[in-house]
């Protein structure tokens, strides 16, 4: 599945960035409909197309070309509610959000005083339409620290003050946004000119739906993580058709013997989901 990686500058003139964007709000955070973004790609501003093939294929995965990025799945209110009741510290670390999609994970983290946030989604589309507004609008939000109700939702926008061109919200200065093949976008992490520190911690949800990119994401963990640092990786326990799960994935990792692995939370409504936590095994 290559692609190739990008990074994706901040347009400094953020307001523009959520002008024809229905804003709603779930977990407290808010997030961009998704629905009216599919449709304004599907006028044409989608480059990459994923919109209308997912559309015509009916699929919310075609492996290589969409990888799910433009729905927001289960299991990551399950790292949001998990991080909350680990009180999970984020306060000056540095933060991936691994096939970020939506990016409710790096935002968690971006409230939670992290240093540094970086998102990776494999579609670049996703990044420019989806991700970046979400950060946008929850850093532009003065104030926002209330939870609200999980299906809750406000056509609102937030609140923002006029800002003079350039001048960025603090915890958007803390952000980077990346597209591209896992594998890609770890050569661009560690090759690049700009300072680069690995990460004390990444969170990444349903990304091993599928067993053949177990190896690339086995990889990019054991290239990105810090010595010291965790991962939080949330899964379905089986994914039907396509084959992969948690305990496959575990047992991947435990052949690998780089990682030691322990499931700190098990959710048993309907299909059983769990949330795995990874760190070295020299650590």
């Amino acid at each position: 599945c290559f692609k190739a990686a990008q990074e994706h500058d901040i347009p400094k003139d953020i307001n523009k960035i959520l002008e024809n964007k229905v804003i709603e709000k779930v977990s407290g955070l808010y997030y961009i409909n998704m629905s009216v973004v599919e449709t304004m790609c599907l006028g044409g501003t989608d480059g990459e197309g994923i919109v209308s093939k997912s559309v015509s294929s009916r699929s919310d995965l075609i492996p290589g070309v969409y990888e799910g990025g433009l729905k927001i799945w289960e299991c990551t209110f399950d790292v949001i509610d998990y991080c909350s009741e680990a009180e999970i510290q984020f306060t000056n670390k540095t933060v991936l959000d691994l096939g970020c999609g939506a990016g409710l994970l790096g935002i968690v983290a971006l409230r939670g005083k992290a240093e540094k946030v970086h998102f990776q989604d494999y579609n670049s589309t996703v990044i420019e339409e989806i991700t970046l507004p979400n950060v946008v609008a929850n850093c532009i939000r003065e104030g926002n620290r209330a939870g609200g109700r999980r299906n809750g939702k406000t056509s609102q926008p937030p609140s923002k003050r006029p800002r003079k061109a350039g001048a960025l919200p603090d915890a958007l200065t803390k952000c980077r946004f990346f597209s591209g093949e896992w594998s890609e976008v770890s050569q661009l992490l560690l090759s690049s000119n700009k300072p680069f520190s690995k990460y004390d911690v990444i969170l990444t949800s349903e990304t091993i739906y599928n067993p053949d990119y177990y190896s690339a994401l086995h990889d990019t963990l054991a290239q990105l993580l810090a010595k010291n640092g965790r991962v939080y990786l949330a899964s379905k326990a089986h994914y039907f058709g396509v084959g992969g799960g948690i305990h496959l994935f575990e047992k991947f990792t435990e052949e690998r013997n780089v990682f030691r692995t322990s499931i700190v939370k098990t959710i048993d409504e309907g299909l059983q989901r769990c949330i795995m936590e990874m760190a070295f095994k020299d650590s």
